[in-house]
């Protein structure tokens, strides 16, 4: 049985913080209203409330963030049937209009966002100016015959147009769905192809590490790819260069100026009509057209965002991502609570490591997010924000895409932000929001997420679909969560829908990823499921490797897979080594010890190998699958265009052809 040891503390919330955050307020509206008593020291108590009471703990999510509808509710929730449960029947409402309340306020006139980007110079819209853009684009596309239903795809970089885009198109009932412009032309067909887009908003190139790349000529095949199409927008995101040739192409301006004057339509809906088609990586075949729900999205991104975020109205949200990860959809939604969001284009390296940190100090940021692989990388270059800037407005910082290093704890709270939340969160496209993440009521412990999230009944199973009280299993949630998807896009029976989630414990979302709850509610994940490694029939997770290799000077980063051999598993592992550096026998004894006696002797790599670089998704994963079917002669259905540099992929193939550990026909 594996014993629990306890992490340090690192971080603790001050009594202001326990007071005047909005979960320590939300804490005092429950026991004003009789839901309570409840204490700010007793969050899992709260959290136990939260699933037991799944109707009252939901409606006052609604009710204490204020969000809006024409027609109320029947009620909140009918059945907990896994999939099927449906959320506030009856209701009727819009979501942009719930995200665009702000610019109703007096104060409509503050920044709603500020766009920084590497092509352009940084574009401030307010509240008002993004309400009048929103409604002048919904009258565009109404003119193009676009109406409730079509669906609306983005080809866009995390700026002010992609925001706008989304609005209009939620605002008049339409679907949006997004790419980012770095995907080959081949990976946006694959997802868009699915939808059958009625109108494509898309950018004529983009920026990146000090470079521009047009990418007219290629937008031109993507047009003609999708002929279901019936107007396209150009954005000048090259200002020099020219816009997407074509028949059906209008410029941003003339979209526009067509519609001046316009306001949004907020034309009100029945609560699960979709909002997003969201999909997964499409590393190992086409993409899986996720679509989600207006109030399912809106009431659970409400309570991630208000409550365990504690984003208000006047923060400001800097979410580096791209338009083609879920974080874009989620950094949205903090519209709704009235904040400003600073959105950056371009590379988090350019022109060195040290530039987001920089944009978080000059815009004055409250909320920083960003991705456990920026973390590392900023520890990796020593990296000392709190010596060089001045980050005082900053309370919290979001870490997502993979599990955050115990040593990624002691770098921020030593040298970035002593006094910041360091909120690790986990969750995933499938829920286009969390399982497990951050709150200011609890303390922050080395190496841990803090909690499961309030309404979230997560738990880990054995294999035996039985929920654990200690060690290590599949993460599962056992009841219902307003964000899990509406459907698979053209999935009519919903076969598709059950098999990725519920085929594998009857009734019960299991997510795939591999977890430790511990004693004091924390969680820690350890890679995907599906990744594990199981030599001699011991279980171990990816990360955990991740963590005894990533933190030697020599490593730069590393990918782990196991290899069948004859009935068992050996453990392969790659390594992308720092400048000037080589393995050598002292390296590789290094290694192996840090694997055995941090993780696991039985996990101690067979073969080490140096490789160039490490293949990952375009949201910044480790693409892991790909390189264990390769190394164990899958047939081959990996899609390179889904891939950030799937070049990495051809490399490590020689490199494993070297070594003599590829089977004969891969």
């Amino acid at each position: 049985m594996e014993t629990e040891q306890q992490s340090p503390v690192v971080w603790t919330p001050s009594a202001e913080t326990l007071r005047n955050s909005h979960m320590g307020r939300y804490l005092d509206w429950l026991n004003q209203k009789g839901f309570g008593p409840f204490t700010v020291g007793d969050y899992h108590g709260l959290h136990d409330w939260s699933i037991r009471e799944l109707d009252a703990f939901w409606q006052s999510i609604w009710d204490f963030c204020e969000l809006r509808c024409s027609v109320p509710a029947e009620r909140v929730l009918s059945g907990t049937m896994m999939p099927g449960a449906k959320w506030f029947p009856g209701m009727r409402l819009n979501f942009a209009e719930n995200l665009m309340r702000s610019a109703e306020t007096p104060d409509a006139d503050r920044e709603a966002v500020v766009a920084v980007c590497e092509t352009r110079g940084v574009l401030r819209r307010s509240y008002s100016q993004l309400r009048a853009d929103v409604g002048a684009l919904e009258a565009f596309l109404h003119t193009r015959g676009i109406q409730t239903g079509d669906r609306v795809a983005g080809v866009v970089t995390n700026g002010y147009e992609a925001l706008v885009g989304m609005l209009a198109a939620t605002s008049m009932g339409a679907i949006w769905s997004s790419a980012s412009p770095d995907f080959g032309v081949g990976a946006i067909l694959d997802r868009f192809g699915q939808i059958e887009p009625a109108a494509l908003i898309i950018v004529n190139g983009y920026g990146y590490g000090g470079k521009v790349f047009p990418r007219q000529q290629a937008f031109a095949e993507l047009v003609a790819g999708l002929p279901s199409l019936r107007c396209v927008v150009s954005i000048a995101q090259l200002p020099d260069q020219p816009a997407i040739p074509g028949p059906l192409v209008t410029s941003w301006e003339d979209a526009l100026a067509s519609g001046d004057g316009a306001a949004p339509s907020f034309i009100q809906l029945p609560p699960d009509h979709p909002v997003y088609i969201l999909y997964s990586s499409g590393t190992t075949g086409k993409p899986k057209c996720i679509v989600h729900g207006a109030i399912g999205l809106l009431v659970n991104h409400a309570k991630e965002l208000m409550l365990h975020g504690d984003i208000g109205s006047g923060d400001r949200l800097l979410y580096f991502t791209t338009c083609g990860w879920m974080m874009w959809n989620w950094q949205a939604s903090a519209l709704l609570a009235g904040a400003t969001l600073v959105t950056v284009d371009g590379s988090p390296g350019y022109p060195d490591i040290g530039t987001l940190w920089r944009t978080v100090a000059a815009e004055k940021v409250t909320h920083f997010g960003t991705s456990a692989r920026f973390i590392a990388g900023c520890r990796k270059a020593e990296l000392a924000p709190r010596k060089e800037l001045d980050l005082e407005a900053l309370r919290v910082v979001f870490s997502t895409g993979s599990p955050l290093l115990p040593e990624d704890y002691d770098w921020f709270y030593t040298y970035a932000a002593p006094d910041v939340l360091l909120g690790s969160i986990s969750g995933g496209t499938d829920i286009a929001a969390c399982f497990v993440g951050c709150t200011p009521l609890l303390p922050v412990r080395r190496g841990e997420i803090q909690c499961r999230f309030l309404g979230v009944d997560a738990v880990a199973f054995d294999e035996q679909g039985r929920a654990l009280t200690s060690g290590r299993g599949e993460l599962v949630c056992r009841q219902p969560l307003p964000s899990m998807p509406i459907s698979f896009w053209d999935d009519p029976g919903g076969e598709r829908y059950r098999s990725a989630y519920f085929d594998t414990f009857a009734g019960v979302w299991a997510h795939g990823d591999y977890v430790r709850f511990t004693k004091h509610g924390g969680a820690i994940i350890y890679g995907r499921s599906d990744a594990t490694l199981n030599p001699g029939g011991v279980r171990i997770g990816t990360a955990e490797i991740y963590r005894q290799v990533e933190t030697e000077a020599e490593v730069r980063d590393s990918l782990v897979v196991g290899r069948q051999i004859a009935g068992d598993v050996e453990i392969v592992l790659l390594v992308v080594l720092a400048e000037a550096q080589h393995i050598d026998p002292e390296l590789e004894q290094r290694l192996k010890k840090r694997i055995r006696e941090g993780a696991s002797p039985r996990h101690v790599p067979r073969h080490i190998i140096a490789v160039p670089d490490i293949p990952y998704t375009r949201s910044g994963k480790k693409v892991e699958l790909a390189v264990a079917r390769l190394l164990n002669g899958a047939a081959r259905a990996d899609n390179r265009d889904a891939m950030a540099n799937p070049e990495a992929l051809d490399s490590i193939r020689s490199a494993l052809a070297t070594e003599g550990l590829l089977p004969e026909d891969a």
